[in-house]
């Protein structure tokens, strides 16, 4: 098509210049024999070069309209705008970076090694989620000293998904027994293309219950105990309720959750980019799953006893067939505070049940399991799991799959005889 036009193009120039050079030659003829003035054929010999040069302008600006309407058309997907996707942990962030791929930009709002339960936004990391196309928190009160930052933002209009709710969230506590064993061992999860996914440990319909209506991108929180007084202010309690946040801990809650960020994003923006990336992803995670069952193997039943800094492995417990015995801080947050009653009662529970090991955390500092240990003597050892957070970029905890996979390792060599 632009050949074409180039072509056309030339030959309205050179029609111009024969007429010019026509034009020409009868000036001079007419000079010669008429004594025809000069002025005349300058003259005439300007207005077809003017001519000419409008023709040739005017051919230009078509060529040039034609290719920009070409190059808008067929402008490819790849070259638009990435979604903008804000995360509050870096557990989330590095799930959602496995969904989005290149389609999006990540920005985490937790730096790592930082305590979700605790942590306070700045002002600019408040600008940020307000900037953001998705928010994607993890809900259930894990972030509680942001609860009312994530309100604001998505009273101001910004989509706000929090997962956890939609992934048949267990009660504190259920690390305790076995209840829960029988929802996986190696059975895997239901993709069904990313719609409705079947939840095997109690099905979660998008559609229903959980607060997710998704009408112009608004959800509800009746779970937190939420609701407009009348002032129409939110009210929300910042005790933890019943269900536990700390779903990650447990890999086929992450495909799922893998899966609901894939149904949130084509909500945005349409493609089945997501959905592929998700499936993918979920792929690594039950094959993960199945390496930790292994490598938890060597662990005989009588050792599979878990002291653990805060509640934050019961998932863990009930997925791997273990028990936690008891947590050196109280509660499912970081931000309780024990009695000395309490971490005594926590001495006679290691010392009659036999644990070998109290599992400290990398968020927090390790001085109270330390303590602890020392009161017990020396068969029991502080071992650092990571928990609210991923490890430094490019190490072995870096992503949630190493992650996982070096809590399974470091459990697994403390507690097997």
């Amino acid at each position: 098509m632009a050949f074409g036009r180039q072509s056309g193009r030339m030959r309205v120039i050179c029609l111009a210049s024969a007429l010019v050079l026509v034009l020409a030659g009868c000036g001079s003829q007419g000079g010669s024999g008429d004594d025809a003035p000069a002025e005349a054929v300058t003259a005439e010999t300007a207005a077809a070069e003017t001519a000419a040069s409008e023709a040739a302008v005017a051919e230009t600006a078509d060529t040039e309209a034609s290719a920009s309407e070409t190059a808008d058309t067929e402008a490819p997907a790849s070259e638009m705008e990435p979604l903008s996707i804000a995360a509050t942990t870096t557990i989330l962030g590095d799930i959602a970076a496995n969904v989005a791929g290149d389609d999006a930009e990540i920005t985490v709002l937790l730096p790592v090694g930082a305590d979700p339960h605790d942590f306070l936004a700045s002002s600019a990391q408040v600008a940020l989620l307000h900037d953001a196309d998705l928010v994607v928190a993890n809900g259930l009160l894990l972030e509680e000293s942001l609860i009312d930052v994530l309100r604001a933002v998505e009273a101001d209009g910004v989509r706000l998904f929090e997962v956890a709710e939609l992934l048949d969230p267990l009660p504190y506590g259920a690390g305790a027994g076995h209840d829960d064993h029988d929802e996986g061992e190696g059975d895997g999860h239901d993709h069904d293309e990313g719609e409705g996914h079947d939840e095997e440990e109690g099905e979660h319909d998008h559609d229903e219950g959980e607060g997710h209506d998704e009408e112009e991108g608004e959800h509800d929180h009746d779970e937190h105990g939420e609701g407009e007084d009348e002032g129409g202010e939110h009210e929300h309690e910042h005790d933890h309720g019943s269900e536990d946040p700390h779903f990650w801990m447990d890999p086929l809650r992450v495909a799922k959750a893998a899966l609901h960020i894939a149904d949130e994003l084509n909500k945005i923006a349409p493609s089945p980019s997501w959905a592929e990336r998700a499936e993918a992803y979920a792929a690594s995670l039950e094959e993960l799953d199945a390496e930790i069952r292994d490598l938890l193997s060597s662990i005989p039943e009588e050792n599979r006893k878990l002291i653990t800094n805060h509640d934050a492995f019961g998932y863990f417990a009930a997925r791997y067939d273990f028990e936690v015995v008891g947590t050196v801080i109280p509660g499912g947050s970081t931000l309780a505070e024990p009695s000395s009653a309490d971490l005594a009662a926590l001495v006679d529970a290691i010392v009659d049940e036999g644990v070998r090991a109290i599992f400290a955390e990398t968020i927090e500092p390790s001085i109270l399991a330390e303590a602890v240990a020392a009161e017990v003597g020396s068969s029991v050892e502080v071992v650092e799991l990571y928990s609210g957070s991923l490890g430094e970029p490019g190490t072995d905890a870096g992503t949630l799959i190493g992650m996982l996979r070096l809590n399974a390792e470091r459990i697994a060599e403390a507690l097997t005889p």
